[in-house]
């Protein structure tokens, strides 16, 4: 919360509109007829579209008593502009009734898409390995889940079926100019290359602009959700001052950067205009002079003024389009950056099994070696096997990579070098949700989720009601439920903030006393309850560790003085194994240790 940098996802080499357009291409394949559907729009819209200058031309040319259509020899004025305004009539309601049904495709296309997009996005997430959540702030991650995916959806719904529409319209139009006459219809078309030099320039500029903006609205949001969360520690240490300083000078850097996207945008509109004005002016004075010289009729003359208003008018269209097709671009970029963080964490392609019936719950570490960043080892070399049902504690000072091991054991990580074995299978041969289940872990803070107690305790998975019973009275934990207002359809708020500390752990063991797991992990889980609801957990915990394999990690050296043995590590090494009593007579680390504590009490 100093506002300093965070550490962001690598960026990728830049790709081209059309190599991050492809990206999009898979999700518009799920939706093809839709899509199909659209497309087959564009050519009525478009020859409805180019026949309504001709019209206009063409009552004018009846007007003024100027050659006209077949359809109008003979005509009377009044029974041709009848027939002219019917003609104009059909076109417009033809072009709203397809415009109006193509908008509503396009944009419930984009909408599927952004949804499929979001979707796959968060597995992906949900996928990758704690090393990555470790670099990330997660507000980088909300960005990139909710405002960078709603910009994606703009580049395949409205911008590409938009500019798709543009151009049939503007190809439809010169088309017809250049049946009526070639001379103007090929000056409409040469004014086009300035206008496209431009449009490519400039949105060159604008992606590295806005991709500068994104980044730092992440920055931003990471800043935002840390303090939220950590909003308490602020107070507590006056830091709102300070923090607000922060928060204001990324919120500067941001508007800078928008600036930034602001001055581009703003050129290509102003530079579109200028040149559909040009575009206009040269119809009137290359048109003006073949009408004095009368090789060309007034009303192909107008039909050839308003050619130039719908040639420009979607490249206008494209203008306004201009900012959220390269913010889609723009969000491509990032979201393909975190779709191509490497799954680090996979299972087997020929998983072994365990057999929870014949399972024994043997863990062993054979020489693994560890570490979160490269050369900077938390565990060198570790060789120790926990045999089936032993009940086994892990000591050491702070930093001495007791957490460490737990994570590994769980495949959170994997071992730098070395393996990991639970009953003689590599754990990384094993299915990581087998593993899991085998391997259950109450941790210090047990994170609760929006919801009721009893979702709580199930996590997603169908237990009856009475299975989720009997795990809360296995725990003790009934008694307390039952206190609460529903029971068990409690609502919770998010983190569980409506429940003591002490609840929330209790929660935690119920949870992992309903996956009856083969070996139990406790990672400090009594150090946050109160004395009256650590004689309820003791205990449970008597009944619940049963026979099973343990693994205890506590700062507290009182509470494990009962375990079948003690492994001692300092900087990632084991450098004492015992019981209690055989420890304190080495005289070494963990007598160190306990005197201490005794020393502190």
């Amino acid at each position: 919360m100093t506002g300093a940098s965070s550490p962001r996802l690598t960026p990728r080499r830049r790709e081209n509109d059309w190599r991050l357009f492809l990206r999009l291409v898979p999700y518009a394949r799920r939706h093809r007829r839709l899509l199909l559907t659209v497309a087959c729009l564009l050519v009525p819209l478009s020859v409805a579209g180019a026949i309504q200058p001709i019209l206009i031309g063409q009552a004018i040319s009846l007007i003024r008593q100027e050659p006209t259509f077949f359809l109008l020899e003979g005509k009377t004025l009044s029974t041709g502009l009848s027939i002219l305004a019917g003609l104009l009539l059909a076109t417009i309601v033809i072009r709203l009734g397809l415009e109006s049904t193509q908008l509503f495709l396009v944009q419930k296309v984009g909408q599927r898409m952004t949804a499929d997009i979001r979707d796959d996005l968060f597995a992906h997430v949900m996928s990758l390995s704690s090393r990555f959540f470790d670099r990330t702030p997660v507000g980088r991650l909300i960005t990139r889940l909710t405002s960078d995916v709603e910009a994606l959806g703009d580049v395949f719904a409205t911008g590409a079926i938009g500019i798709l529409s543009d151009l049939a319209s503007i190809a439809m139009n010169l088309i017809v100019a250049f049946t009526l006459q070639w001379q103007l219809a090929l000056m409409l078309l040469l004014m086009l290359i300035p206008v496209t030099a431009t449009v490519i320039y400039f949105q060159q500029q604008y992606r590295i602009a806005n991709y500068r903006s994104r980044e730092e609205l992440s920055s931003l949001n990471a800043m935002l959700q840390e303090n939220i969360v950590g909003i308490n520690v602020v107070q507590l240490f006056r830091r709102e001052q300070f923090n607000a300083e922060s928060f204001r000078q990324i919120n500067q850097r941001y508007i800078k950067a928008v600036d930034g996207t602001i001055f581009y945008d703003s050129m290509v509109s102003a530079i579109l205009e200028w040149i559909s004005l040009v575009a206009i002016a040269g119809v009137l004075w290359l048109g003006g002079t073949q009408v004095m010289n009368e090789t060309m009729t007034f009303g192909t003359l107008a039909t050839f003024i308003l050619f130039a208003q719908r040639v420009f008018d979607p490249l206008r269209q494209f203008a306004e389009k201009f900012t959220s097709l390269q913010s889609g671009f723009t969000a491509v970029e990032r979201i393909s950056d975190l779709l191509d963080e490497p799954i680090e964490i996979r299972d087997a392609q020929t998983p072994a099994h365990l057999d929870p019936q014949t399972a024994a719950g043997e863990i062993r570490f054979e020489n693994v070696s560890f570490a979160y960043k490269p050369d900077e080892y938390v565990l060198e070399n570790l060789d120790f096997t926990i045999r089936p049902g032993e009940k086994v504690a892990l000591v050491g000072p702070t930093g001495a990579g007791k957490s460490s091991i737990i994570r590994l054991l769980c495949r959170l990580y994997e071992p730098t070098r070395g393996r990991i074995t639970i009953d003689g299978v590599d754990i990384r041969e094993i299915p990581q949700a087998q593993l899991r289940r085998y391997v259950g872990v109450i941790l210090q803070d047990g994170f609760l989720f929006a919801g009721d107690v009893k979702s709580n305790i199930a996590l997603g998975e169908t237990y009856s009601m009475e299975q989720i019973r009997n795990a809360a009275a296995q725990t003790n934990v009934d008694r307390l439920i039952e206190q609460l207002p529903q029971g068990y359809d409690t609502q919770l708020r998010e983190r569980g903030t409506n429940l003591s500390g002490g609840q929330k752990q209790l929660l935690a063991f119920a949870r992992a006393a309903i996956r009856d797991p083969r070996i139990l992990v406790l990672d400090e889980a009594t150090a946050s309850l109160d004395v009256g609801t650590e004689s309820l957990i003791q205990e449970a915990l008597e009944r619940l560790l049963g026979d099973r394999t343990a693994i205890i990690i506590a700062h507290r050296l009182s509470t494990i003085r009962n375990v079948d043995r003690i492994l001692v590590l300092k900087r990632g090494q084991l450098v004492e194994s015992g019981n209690h009593e055989e420890l304190l007579q080495q005289g070494g680390l963990y007598a160190s240790l306990y005197q201490l504590q005794m020393l502190g009490t």
